[in-house]
C-alpha cells in the first residue's frame, strides 16, 4: 500500500461494524434467555407441585421487559466492556429487578398467589443463562463484519501495535480496529495485525466524517502539551476517545479515576493483597467444592479406576511446587505418565536432539512419549488436576490463581516472583483459558501478574466459567 498524502481522503471499509445491530443482537439474546429462564423456573416448580396455577405466571410476561431495560441502564449494550465487569453488571441488574418484583408483589398483596420457589429458580437460571447466551452470541457473531463498532487507532508504535493485537485477539469486546494513523511517514503503508497504517493524524477527521465514532490514542510517549492538543482536537469529532497511558502492567480492570481538587488521579487497589478479599476468595473456594462434591466424588472414583486399569503404577502423582509465601507443597495429580518417565525422557531426547530446544523452552513436548493413553485424555481435558481440589481444601491452593511453579521456573518470573508469592497458586487461571501450551512462557508470567493485580470475585467466576469450555474442547492442551 502506498502512503497517503495529506490531501488523500482515507476510506473506511465498505461495511463498517454496526454498534446498533450488535446491541439489537445482544438485546434479543438477553430477552430469549430471560424468557427461557422464567418458563423453565415455572415448569420446574410445576413438576414439584402440580397444584401450581401456572396460568397466573403468563400474566407476568410484561414485567420481563424490565430485565433488558435494566441491562440497558447498566450500559450492557455498549461496546468494549470487559467480561468480568459485564458479569458483575448482569448479576447486579438481574438481582435488582427481582428485588423490585418481590417488593411490588408485597406492596400489592399478591405475594401469596405466586410461588417463592419459582422466583428463586428464575433468578438462579437468569444468573446462568443470560451470561451464557451472551457468550454463545459472541462465539457465533463476534467475527462477523457487522459485529461491534469501528475503531481508529492513533499511533502505530509499540503501544498501537499492542492495542491492535489485543483487540484482534478479543473480538467479543466489539472494538474493531479498521486503521492506524501515525505522523511517522516511515510507518505509512505498513500493516499491523492485518490493519493498515494509512497516513498521518490529520486524516482522523475524514474517518469521523464517514461514521467512525471510537478512537484510541496509543501514543504514551507524546509530550503533555501535544497530548492535550490531541484531546481538544479529536474530543469534538469522536464521541468515544480512549487514552492508553504509559502504565503497562498496572491494574486495569478495577482502576478508578479520582478528582483531587481539579487534578486527575488514578486509584489502584490490588484487592487480592487485602485481608477481606482473601477471606471472600477462601469462602468461594470451599463453598464451590462443597456444592459440587457429589459430582467431584463420582468423577474422582471413575478416573482413578481408569488410571489403574490403563497402566501399572500409583493412581496419584505428587510433585513439589512453590506456594503462598514461598512455602513448599505437593500438588496432586492423576498419574498420566509411564513408570520411569524421567529415564524415558532422557533417552527420547538423545534419539531426537531436535526436540531439546522445545523442551528447554517450555518444559513440555507436544508429542511426549511418556504419556499413557488415558493420560493424554486427562491432560487434554485438564482432568489430571482434579485431585488438586484436596490441595485447595487444605489451603495450599485456590480454585483460581497463578499456575503453580517449580524451583527451576523462579528465574523466569523475574521481578514478578515477589507478587506470585503473595497469593495461593490456582487449579485454573488465565493461562488455562488463554491457549495454555499455545502461549509463550513470558505471556504466562504476564497473565499471572495481571490476575493478581486485577482480582475480583467476578474475574474468578469468569475464569471458572471459561475453564468449563476449555475442559470440554481441550484447546491448547497436550
Amino acid at each position: 500500500m502506498q502512503a497517503l498524502n495529506h490531501e488523500t481522503q482515507p476510506s473506511p471499509p465498505a461495511t463498517l461494524a454496526s454498534p446498533r445491530r450488535t446491541a439489537w443482537a445482544l438485546l434479543l439474546t438477553d430477552s430469549f434467555a430471560v424468557m427461557a429462564s422464567f418458563l423453565l423456573a415455572v415448569l420446574l416448580r410445576y413438576a414439584w407441585d402440580r397444584s401450581l396455577l401456572w396460568e397466573l405466571y403468563l400474566n407476568l410476561w410484561p414485567t420481563l421487559l424490565l430485565f433488558p431495560l435494566a441491562y440497558g441502564l447498566a450500559g450492557l449494550y455498549a461496546m468494549g466492556i470487559a467480561p468480568p465487569e459485564e458479569l458483575r453488571r448482569l448479576s447486579y441488574a438481574t438481582s435488582l429487578v427481582f428485588v423490585v418484583l418481590g417488593s411490588a408483589t408485597f406492596m400489592y398483596k399478591a405475594g401469596a398467589d405466586y410461588s417463592r420457589g419459582a422466583f428463586v429458580f428464575a433468578w438462579g437460571l437468569m444468573l446462568f443463562l443470560v451470561p451464557l447466551g451472551r457468550a454463545l452470541a459472541r462465539e457465533l457473531w463476534a467475527r462477523k463484519p457487522w459485529w461491534g463498532t469501528a475503531v481508529l487507532v492513533l499511533g502505530a508504535g509499540q503501544t498501537g501495535e499492542a492495542v491492535a493485537q489485543a483487540l484482534r485477539k478479543q473480538p467479543g469486546l466489539g472494538l474493531k480496529p479498521i486503521a492506524l494513523l501515525d505522523d511517522d511517514p516511515a510507518k505509512h503503508g505498513r500493516e499491523i495485525e492485518g490493519i493498515p497504517v494509512v497516513g498521518g493524524l490529520e486524516q482522523a477527521a475524514a474517518f469521523a466524517q464517514r461514521g467512525v465514532r471510537h478512537a484510541i490514542v496509543a501514543m504514551p510517549g507524546v509530550p503533555r502539551n501535544h497530548l492535550l492538543e490531541l484531546f481538544e482536537g479529536y474530543g469534538g469529532i469522536f464521541s468515544h476517545l480512549i487514552l492508553i497511558p504509559n502504565l503497562f502492567g498496572l491494574s486495569s480492570l478495577w482502576l478508578t479515576t479520582r478528582d483531587i481538587g481539579g487534578v486527575l488521579g488514578l486509584e489502584v487497589r490490588q484487592k487480592l493483597l487485602l485481608a477481606g478479599p482473601k477471606i471472600v476468595k477462601r469462602i468461594m473456594d470451599i463453598g464451590l467444592i462443597v456444592l459440587f462434591s457429589p459430582l467431584i466424588l463420582m468423577g474422582t472414583l471413575l478416573l482413578s479406576l481408569l488410571v489403574r486399569l490403563d497402566s501399572a503404577g500409583p493412581v496419584i502423582f505428587a510433585h513439589q511446587r512453590i506456594g503462598w509465601k514461598g512455602s513448599r507443597f505437593y500438588a496432586l495429580k492423576f498419574r498420566s505418565m509411564i513408570p520411569n518417565a524421567d529415564q524415558a525422557l532422557r533417552e527420547y531426547l538423545l534419539q531426537h536432539p531436535e526436540l531439546q530446544e522445545e523442551w528447554e523452552q517450555n518444559q513440555k513436548l507436544r508429542n511426549d512419549p511418556r504419556i499413557t493413553r488415558i493420560g493424554r485424555f486427562l491432560r487434554r481435558t485438564s482432568l489430571d488436576e482434579l485431585p488438586q481440589l484436596w490441595n485447595v481444601l487444605k489451603g495450599e491452593m485456590s480454585l483460581v490463581g497463578p499456575r503453580p511453579i517449580v524451583n527451576e521456573e523462579v528465574s523466569r518470573y523475574g521481578s514478578s516472583f515477589s507478587l506470585y508469592l503473595k497469593v495461593r497458586p490456582g487449579l485454573t487461571g488465565l493461562w488455562q483459558i488463554s491457549g495454555r501450551n499455545d502461549t509463550t512462557y513470558a505471556e504466562r508470567v504476564a497473565m499471572d501478574t495481571y490476575y493478581v493485580r486485577n482480582w475480583s470475585p467476578w474475574l474468578d467466576l469468569y475464569i471458572l466459567a471459561r475453564t468449563v469450555g476449555v475442559v470440554l474442547f481441550g484447546k491448547g492442551a497436550y
